[in-house]
C-alpha cells in the first residue's frame, strides 16, 4: 500500500472551508469515502455541507446533521451522496442497519464520527481532522488532510491543485461547479471581482487497461490522456481566426489550466432541445474555412513541439470495434468469430476511400455540447469551440458529421441536408476541384463509422462507467446509421447490420 499523503490548511472562515472543499469536490467521485474527524463544534457538518451544497450547484440546499437520523442521503446531479454521522453508534454491528456495511457502490460516502467504528473504514479513504483555531478568530479552523490508501494520490493532486490557484491568484476565489462530459476531466467555474474563468482539472489518466496492442483505449484511438493537446491545439485554432478559449495559466506537469470562460449560451434551444438554424449555419461556415486552408500537422507546445496524429486505419477499427464488444452483448445478439471477422473486413475495405482523401483537423466532438454562442462577435467567431483536445488528422467529412448528426439533439433531416449542401457550396466557391458526390459519400462512410461506434459507446458507458443516461441517445444514433446506410455505396454494409445488427430499445 501507498504511503498516506497529508495537506494542512489554515482556514480562516466558512467561506475558506467551503473553497477546500470546492477543491477537493473536483478530484473525487462515487465510490471515494471521506471521514471527518474532531471535536463536537470542530466543523465536520458544516464542512460536509459545504461539499454537498457545492457538488449540487446551490450554496441554499437544506443540509441538515445527520445525528439524529445518522445518515442523510442527496441524489445529486453528478452522484448520489451518503451523509452519517456516527457518534450515537455504540456497535459496529449497527452500520449494516443504516447501510453503511458494505458501503454502498458508485456512491460518495461522508462519514463523521469514523472513530466510533474503526475496523469498518476503508483503506482506501480521505480523513479530514478538524481543529478549532481560537488565535486566528472565532470562526477559525485548521484541517490536517490525509489520504490512505489509493486517496493519498487524490491528496496530492489536491496540494498542487491548491499550490497552482495560489500562484495563479484564485486561491480566495469563488467557485461553482461545471457539468461534467464522459471524460475523466473535471471543471469549475471561478468568480473574482474582475471576472470569472474556468478552471480544469485533467489528469494524467488512460482510457481503460492495456487491452489493445498493448495500448489503451485512448492510446489506441489517440485520446488525450493529459493536458498538452488542449494547450496545442487551442493556440493553433486560435491562429486560425477560430474562437477557442484564451489560455490564461496552465500547469502541464500536473493538468491544470485556467481560461477564458465563454458562457453558456448554446447553439440550441427548447425543450427538448432543437438546433437553432442561424446558429448551425455559423458552425457549418467554421468548418467549411478549416477545410479550405492547409494546415500544419505539428503545434508548438511550451518550446517543443506537438505532433496531431492521423486517425489510422486501426484506430477507426477499434472504434467501430465497441459495437460488437459492448453494444450486442446488450441487445442479446453476440457475433460468432466468422461474422466478426466479417464485420472487420467489410469495414477495413469500406475505410479506404475516407483515408486516401485529403487530411485535416478533425476536432472529433465538434457538436452542440461544445459549441457556445458569442453573440457579441462576428462571423465565424461567434462560434466558440471548447472541446477539441482529441484532434487528430483525417478526412474532412469526419466533423461535418459530428455537427450534422448530432448525438445528443434531434437534427432533423431537411436541416442535415440544408446545411450539407451549405458546406459543399462553400467548398466549391474556394476550390471549383471540389467534388460534391465524393464528398458525399465519404460523409456517409464517416457517419455509418461514427455512429457504429457510438452505439458502442454509449453501451459502454452505461456498463462499465455506470452512466445509464446515455443510452437515451441509441435511438437517434440508429436513425442517423439508417440515413447513412442508404447510400448506395453502403448496400452490402447496409445488409449485413439488416442481418446482424438489432436496434436500440427505445
Amino acid at each position: 500500500m501507498s504511503e498516506p499523503a497529508t495537506l494542512s490548511v489554515a482556514l480562516q472562515d466558512e467561506t475558506a472551508t467551503a473553497q477546500l472543499m470546492a477543491d477537493l469536490a473536483l478530484l473525487i467521485g462515487p465510490g471515494d469515502t471521506i471521514t471527518l474527524t474532531g471535536d463536537l463544534g470542530a466543523g465536520k457538518t458544516a464542512a460536509a455541507r459545504s461539499l454537498i451544497r457545492y457538488l449540487a450547484g446551490d450554496d441554499g440546499l437544506e443540509v441538515p446533521s445527520p445525528t439524529f437520523t445518522l445518515v442523510q442521503g442527496y441524489e445529486l446531479p453528478a452522484f448520489p451522496v451518503m451523509h452519517a454521522d456516527l457518534y450515537r453508534v455504540e456497535d459496529e454491528g449497527e452500520l449494516e442497519e443504516i447501510g453503511l456495511s458494505p458501503l454502498p457502490d458508485a456512491t460518495l460516502v461522508l462519514i463523521e464520527w469514523p472513530e466510533r467504528a474503526p475496523s469498518a473504514m476503508p483503506e482506501d479513504r480521505i480523513d479530514i481532522a478538524l481543529t478549532h483555531r481560537p488565535e486566528l478568530g472565532s470562526t477559525a479552523r485548521a484541517a490536517d488532510i490525509t489520504g490512505y490508501g489509493k486517496s493519498a494520490a487524490t491528496i496530492a493532486r489536491l496540494k498542487s491543485l491548491r499550490e497552482f490557484l495560489d500562484a495563479s491568484g484564485y486561491l480566495d476565489a469563488g467557485r461553482r461547479r461545471m457539468a461534467g462530459d464522459a471524460s475523466t476531466r473535471s471543471y469549475a467555474r471561478l468568480f473574482r471581482d474582475d471576472g470569472i474563468v474556468i478552471l480544469m482539472n485533467s489528469p494524467q489518466r488512460p482510457d481503460g487497461a492495456a487491452i489493445y496492442n498493448g495500448k489503451s483505449y485512448s492510446a489506441a484511438v489517440h485520446l488525450a490522456e493529459n493536458i498538452k493537446p488542449f494547450v496545442a491545439i487551442d493556440e493553433g485554432l486560435r491562429a486560425q481566426g477560430i474562437s477557442a478559449p484564451k489560455i490564461h495559466h496552465v500547469d502541464l506537469d500536473h493538468g491544470f489550466l485556467i481560461s477564458e470562460d465563454f458562457g453558456s449560451e448554446g447553439v440550441v434551444e427548447g425543450n427538448p432541445p432543437r438546433p437553432i438554424p442561424e446558429r448551425y449555419e455559423a458552425a457549418t461556415d467554421v468548418l467549411a474555412m478549416l477545410h479550405g486552408r492547409s494546415l500544419p500537422e505539428t503545434l508548438p507546445l511550451d518550446g517543443q513541439t506537438y505532433t496531431i496524429p492521423a486517425f489510422d486505419t486501426e484506430a477507426l477499427l477499434i472504434e467501430i470495434g465497441l459495437m460488437p464488444e459492448w453494444y450486442l452483448p446488450d441487445r442479446n445478439a453476440p457475433l460468432s468469430e466468422a461474422k466478426r471477422a466479417e464485420f472487420f473486413a467489410m469495414w477495413r475495405e469500406l475505410l479506404k476511400k475516407p483515408l486516401a482523401a485529403p487530411k485535416t483537423w478533425i476536432i472529433r466532438d465538434y457538436h452542440s455540447p461544445n459549441l457556445i454562442w458569442l453573440a457579441d462577435r462576428t462571423g465565424i467567431e461567434r462560434v466558440g469551440v471548447i472541446d477539441f483536445q482529441d484532434t487528430v488528422l483525417g478526412p474532412r467529412s469526419y466533423d461535418v458529421v459530428s455537427l450534422l448528426q448530432d448525438a445528443r439533439i434531434d437534427v432533423p433531416e431537411a436541416l442535415e441536408l440544408t446545411l450539407l449542401s451549405r458546406y459543399i457550396k462553400a467548398r466549391r466557391t474556394e476550390d471549383a476541384s471540389f467534388d460534391p458526390a465524393g464528398f458525399a459519400e465519404l460523409y456517409a462512410i464517416m457517419s455509418a463509422q461514427r455512429n457504429t461506434r457510438l452505439l458502442g459507446t454509449f453501451a459502454r458507458l452505461n456498463r462499465r462507467d455506470g452512466k445509464p443516461h446515455y443510452l437515451r441517445h441509441q435511438p437517434r444514433i440508429w436513425t442517423y446509421l439508417q440515413r447513412s446506410l442508404a447510400h448506395p455505396a453502403l448496400e452490402p454494409l447496409r445488409d449485413w447490420y439488416l442481418a446482424n445488427v438489432p436496434p436500440p430499445q427505445s
